[in-house]
């Protein structure tokens, strides 16, 4: 009997330790990817605040002192949903500490966008809650970039998406959406936990919860919500305890892997990234990480339109010779873009990026909606949505639009168009589900033409929409 017993003890420590393991992988911050010499692949992430993770089972008041002493403009709660994310969080000292590495270079851009929107600067840590600060971070369900933005949502707070940017993963412009849709969120809510809570499920679902509970905080409604959601909020409110106090549970921080200190160039024609990282002598990847948005590696900047260049500070000769590149004959050619798979392409491979002007195209037998974006120089999500498409594949024989309903060729009428439309608000309605609905409007053109200095709107009233 007593070896029988010294078996099964071993056999259990085995499981335990095994079980400890899968643990720790399964929890591991993900690093970016990348292929060969520069080409950055995105990563695939499920961050812990979409892990369910179970409440401690003990309270610990120095938690909940610490979290009192750093509360600013967003309220801290202290509870045993949010000890549980602090454990998870301190339980990774190798992702936190390179973590807050890279929050020396990201943070800084967060805090000026929002200053600038007039949104409590804590409010950065929930970039890492969302993608652990990795702008090529893209969700099981493709949220994209630092802020994890969805296709739908970057469009209706001015993101650019096209063949060859991707403004999502532009920390810059990725953080002004995020707080202009923050703010907004605390407007139609008054509470910035209610705000968070709605950048994770959407504002809908926050209003719908906060019907069925018949309260206006967080802790009161968090039954009524996701279950994702309900684990996000405290993941942040534990983000924000850790980032200040990481040093109290043994973290020490990873020097950034790249550049921190950095300058930015308005560039005004299309240059690419390794022409640049030839001129400054500096890493491909390097450059690349400082500009996640370029799809193709290109700056596509025009005169009327210029893109900004993010670059490694160096020498001031090296200044001097990028100067002289970008003004002088160095990148006066054309740049060539490789087409995939598209067959109408006259000029083989190595044609110049200048896509064709065209509002349809008829899919031929072996074209791909790839190649049918390339050769227009349009996204392929951008032609789902204007076909109402819910797959990838292009059906031989259809004629596909290739621009948004409102620019297409106008139709000539003896009618006189409505400078606005009317729309009444339902039961539910959030202001930015409504200007969804219609083509061009936004939520400061509702607000601003109907007079909504809180943004705050009831069911049954009725509002001017504009731009459709």
């Amino acid at each position: 009997m007593k070896r029988l017993f010294t078996f099964f003890i071993c056999v259990l420590s085995i499981q335990l330790v095994k079980a400890n393991s899968l643990d720790s992988g399964r929890y591991k911050f993900l690093s970016i990817a990348s292929t060969g010499y520069h080409q950055q692949r995105d990563t695939i992430i499920v961050p812990i605040a979409a892990q369910v993770i179970p409440p401690a089972n003990q309270e610990f008041s120095i938690f909940k002192r610490r979290l009192d002493s750093v509360q600013k403009d967003i309220q801290l709660d202290y509870n045993e949903y949010v000890q549980s994310y602090i454990d998870a969080y301190t339980r990774r000292r190798g992702g936190m500490a390179d973590v807050i590495g890279k929050s020396q270079y990201y943070f800084p851009i967060y805090e000026k966008a929002f200053r600038d929107m007039g949104v409590p600067e804590e409010m950065k840590f929930l970039s890492i809650v969302e993608s652990e600060l990795n702008p090529n971070a893209v969700s099981r369900v493709g949220a994209t970039g630092p802020w994890q933005f969805m296709f739908a949502t970057a469009r209706l707070y001015g993101l650019s998406m096209d063949n060859y940017v991707d403004d999502r993963k532009d920390p810059i412009q990725a953080s002004y959406a995020a707080a202009a849709y923050l703010r907004d969120a605390y407007q139609e809510f008054g509470d910035w936990l209610l705000a968070i809570a709605s950048y994770n499920c959407g504002k809908g679902a926050v209003t719908r919860a906060i019907e069925k509970a018949g309260a206006n905080d967080f802790w009161s409604i968090r039954p009524y919500l996701p279950a994702e959601t309900r684990g996000y909020v405290p993941a942040f409110i534990a983000m924000a305890y850790v980032m200040n106090y990481y040093k109290h549970h043994n973290i020490t921080p990873q020097a950034c892997n790249f550049s921190i200190k950095t300058d930015t160039v308005m560039v005004n024609k299309f240059v690419p990234l390794q022409g640049i990282a030839k001129v400054l002598d500096v890493d491909m990847r390097e450059l690349c990480l400082l500009n996640p948005a370029y799809k193709k590696q290109i700056v596509n900047g025009t005169a009327q339109a210029p893109r900004r260049l993010v670059i490694p500070q160096a020498a001031k000769e090296n200044y001097a010779a990028l100067y002289e590149a970008l003004n002088g004959a160095g990148f006066n050619a054309p740049v060539k873009v490789r087409y995939a798979g598209n067959t109408a392409n006259e000029g083989g491979e190595d044609a110049e990026a200048s896509p064709v002007k065209a509002t349809r195209h008829k899919v031929r037998r072996g074209e791909t909606l790839g190649a049918i974006a390339d050769r227009y120089g349009v996204e392929v999500q951008d032609i789902k949505v204007w076909n109402n498409l819910r797959s990838n594949r292009a059906v031989t024989g259809q004629v596909l639009r290739l621009t948004a309903p409102e620019q297409a060729a106008p139709i000539k009428s003896s009618k006189k168009i409505k400078e606005f439309v009317t729309y009444k608000v339902k039961r539910g309605d959030t202001l930015s589900e409504i200007a969804a609905k219609f083509e061009g409007a936004s939520v400061e053109k509702i607000k601003e033409l109907n007079g909504l200095n809180k943004g705050r709107i009831q069911p049954g009233m009725t509002l001017k929409i504009s731009g459709v």
